[in-house]
């Protein structure tokens, strides 16, 4: 149980996303044009979404 207004350092880490998403979503944010998508305070959920549409966006752009 979880006190209200108490710091939890292990669900707030769970909850950001990891160094390895963070450089993955950086360079492909730049690859695509779209340094908007890349910020450093994005939950580990938001991180992998935005990967994977970067992802398809480049891979659509590459099939031209």
């Amino acid at each position: 149980m979880q006190v209200q207004g108490k710091y939890d350092a292990r669900v707030f880490l769970a909850e950001q996303m990891t160094r390895t998403q963070g450089l993955r979503l950086k360079r492909l944010s730049e690859e695509a044009y779209q340094p908007a998508q890349y910020a450093r305070d994005l939950s580990f959920n938001e991180a992998a979404r935005r990967i994977q549409v970067l992802e398809a966006e480049i891979e659509l752009a590459n099939s031209f």
